[in-house]
């Protein structure tokens, strides 16, 4: 009876607080304006816990019945209950104001109630988060995070060509504008009725803090800029790195770089990435001190991680943007053909830098992760990028997330490694079947070293997937872990005292 579903969701705004009991009859109302229903009887609902999606579902379902939601794909169904789920929202004055009020008491409290909310309000889905596989994997540089993300839904043929016939739409300028809150979507721009944003200051400029809706890691949040502004690492950019976790010391908070090929997805628009997490970069310890002149008072070290990384650790934030800033100015300008590293090609420039903040205690941390974005004839997706014969684990750009130690895999993979396991116990012909021909090589390798059984054969390829990441990120890093990569690592930090 869809009058259940239509309680039960009131209820759950209830339980959540996202609406106050006062609110019980107009939030019963603006579900029915929404669902086209113009009856209603309040039905006598148990005590049993209230399935969010399950409901969500039958009120879809009920509504392409009727033809009040117009195709019953994930696209449509999407934004349908953001829609719903829209109506139950707190306006953003109520959110901001709950958001300071426990900030005022602890920065802890605050972060703890927005990410609960976030999720409560179904702008996180939880239901999807918890179909992505994780695994934690064993590696010369520490236990490296896996995922296999399975949470991003993928548009469906229909939603495909109806976003073809659309015209050209600029608003919202891209999806980490923050006019994003509340609008109501398209079919090639995900409704975020149910989307509300904090507004920070840092940097004595305004932004705002929202959680991303496909959580990689615990408190997965993104800090942005209030006006659509590409991205740029420069000396601002560390200050307000800095100047974010001086206001929220329990979390990190890191860029992608500014280059295509080694930044991020989104390079039109200011932002940052952050969370409550520890990665294992950030465990991984300095293996070789640097010194840099006229900066004693900074601890400064080469981190042994496969990627190429200078921490930088002091007590005054200031002084580690001027020594940040200092890094980054001869790194732009740096070429070492010995080292195949070249500034730029034919006025195209190469070098940039992905920055990582976080607290020590009292201390401020800075990793600077030297980034090229050089391409070749044998390398034409990059030079420092995953190389071909890894392309059928990780063919995409490394970045931020990826930097610290966490893969974040294509969905293909769950099926892919699936069948391989079997085809691999079974002994079959992996080259036979486009789903495992990729991974032959990679696979024949693995039954030459190990005794691979139905029972351990997800492991066996859980911790050689973990094994192909770690040399994806060697691949990534500029300086290579030999001699040779030491030694040309340690004559660009003594061009900085130049």
């Amino acid at each position: 009876m869809i009058d259940t579903a239509v309680a039960k969701l009131v209820r759950y705004a209830e339980n959540t607080g996202l609406i106050a009991p006062e609110d019980h009859i107009w939030a019963v109302n603006t579900l029915l304006e929404a669902l086209k229903l113009d009856s209603y009887e309040e039905p006598v609902l148990d005590d049993a816990p209230i399935d969010l999606p399950a409901v969500l579902d039958e009120l879809m379902d009920d509504a392409h019945a009727r033809g009040v939601m117009e195709n019953d794909s994930i696209v449509y169904r999407d934004l349908f209950d953001t829609s719903l789920m829209g109506r139950l929202t707190p306006p953003p004055r109520e959110v901001i104001a709950k958001f300071r009020a426990l900030y005022a008491q602890n920065p802890v409290e605050a972060t703890n109630w927005y990410y609960k909310f976030s999720q409560d309000t179904n702008y996180i889905r939880r239901d999807r988060i918890a179909r992505d596989m994780q695994w934690k994997a064993d590696t010369a540089y520490g236990e490296l995070d896996i995922t296999i993300n399975l949470s991003k839904p993928e548009k469906d043929p229909k939603a495909i060509a109806a976003a073809r016939d659309l015209p050209a739409a600029s608003y919202p300028k891209c999806q980490l504008c923050p006019e994003n809150a509340g609008y109501a979507g398209r079919v090639n721009h995900p409704a975020r009725q149910n989307h509300r944003i904090i507004p920070i200051t840092i940097d004595q400029t305004p932004w705002y803090m929202q959680y991303s809706p496909y959580v990689y890691y615990n408190e997965h949040c993104i800090v942005f800029n209030s006006v659509h502004t590409p991205m740029k690492i420069d000396r601002a950019c560390f200050r307000k790195l800095l100047d974010f976790i001086g206001q929220f010391p329990h979390y990190f908070v890191g860029s992608n770089a500014d280059l295509p090929i080694v930044g991020g997805s989104i390079l039109a628009h200011d932002h940052f990435q952050g969370g409550r997490y520890e990665f294992a970069m950030a465990k991984a310890p300095v293996e070789t001190e640097l010194h840099f002149t006229g900066f004693d008072d900074i601890r400064a070290g080469i981190v042994r991680w496969p990627m190429s990384v200078i921490r930088l650790t002091a007590a005054d934030p200031d002084r580690l943007v001027e020594l940040a800033d200092r890094i980054l100015n001869a790194w732009r300008g740096y070429t070492d053909a010995e080292a195949t590293i070249f500034a730029e090609t034919d006025g195209v420039p190469h070098n940039t830098i992905t920055p990582i903040a976080r607290r020590r205690g009292s201390d401020y941390e800075i990793d600077l992760v030297l980034r090229n974005n050089l391409t070749t004839e044998e390398h034409p997706l990059g030079l420092y990028h995953p190389h071909a014969e890894l392309h059928h684990i990780k063919k995409e750009n490394i970045g931020l997330i990826e930097v610290m130690g966490l893969a974040v895999l294509p969905a293909r993979l769950k099926n892919e490694l699936a069948v391989l396991g079997e085809k691999m116990v079974k002994g079959e012909d992996l080259r036979a079947d486009p789903l495992t021909a990729s991974h032959a090589e990679w696979a024949e390798r693995i039954m030459q070293e190990n005794e691979v059984t139905a029972d351990n054969v997800t492991d066996i390829l859980q911790r050689e997937v973990g094994l192909v990441f770690a040399q994806v990120l060697e691949h990534a890093g500029v300086y290579k872990r030999t001699e040779e990569g030491k030694k040309a690592f340690l004559r660009f930090a003594e061009s900085v005292n130049a």
